[in-house]
């Protein structure tokens, strides 16, 4: 029998367990990007208004701890349903298949040819895969699913909460240990050079434009610091807080 394994690419992705990688991927990317800004923007808000640690950490802390759960909680909701939505198709497109296979083939003949194949092509080739597993092709084709690789709404719940944690860790530093007059543009710095690192991490991990990942981060977490700063200042200043 001839080998059929496809050929290696140097950086390219093969083969099943990759909506599995690049699921954990997301989840911990966007994780790690939640904990920094939302956790450094809060702790930045409390600091511009008052001096005492207590209230920062307390503040700090509640906020890792309320978004790291929130974090978990959305991920396993959306991807549940997510995962839920692909079962449902793929009972469906099984349905149709055992009732009605004539019609199955001749739709995925239609597909293949509205994706380039010549009509004789796309029977034979329709007829293949049919013939070897005609859910898998249906799946594929129609669908753009892999029924062994749905994603595990766990794995997005675990790796959300994980890396929101680690990223909240950061500015909940920044902010204790300097003295206090340097708090905050500790806390600017260390954020800033984060959300960088995080970004080409991503970008280099997906193979996407490093400066330009990089980039939106600054400027979003840079906005979110600032906000959060002024709207802090103006509450301590005029004494509300």
């Amino acid at each position: 029998m001839a080998d059929v394994t496809p050929p290696a690419h140097e950086g390219e992705e093969h083969g099943r367990g990759l909506a599995q990688r690049l699921n954990w991927l997301r989840a911990g990317v966007l994780g790690a990007n939640d904990g920094i800004v939302s956790v450094a923007a809060v702790v930045v808000g409390v600091a511009s208004a008052t001096d005492t640690t207590s209230a920062i950490l307390t503040a700090g802390v509640a906020a890792l701890v309320g978004g790291a759960i929130s974090m978990a909680l959305g991920e396993y909701v959306s991807v549940s349903s997510q995962r839920d939505t692909e079962r449902a198709l793929i009972a469906k497109e099984r349905g149709e298949l055992e009732a009605f296979p004539d019609e199955e083939l001749e739709e995925l003949t239609q597909l293949l040819i509205l994706r380039g194949l010549s009509p004789p092509t796309a029977r034979q080739v329709a007829a293949e895969l049919t013939e070897h597993d005609p859910l898998e092709a249906h799946l594929a084709v129609e669908l753009g699913i892999n029924r062994d690789d749905l994603i595990n709404p766990w794995h997005a719940a675990v790796s959300s909460a994980g890396a929101f944690t680690l990223g909240a860790i950061l500015p909940l530093l920044a902010v204790y240990l300097p003295p206090a007059p340097w708090r905050i543009p500790a806390t600017f710095a260390a954020v800033l050079v984060a959300l960088a690192v995080t970004g080409v991490t991503s970008a280099t991990l997906g193979g996407s434009s490093r400066p330009r990942a990089a980039l939106r981060l600054l400027v979003g977490g840079f906005l979110a610091l600032a906000a959060t700063y002024l709207v802090g200042a103006l509450l301590g200043t005029t004494g509300v807080a």
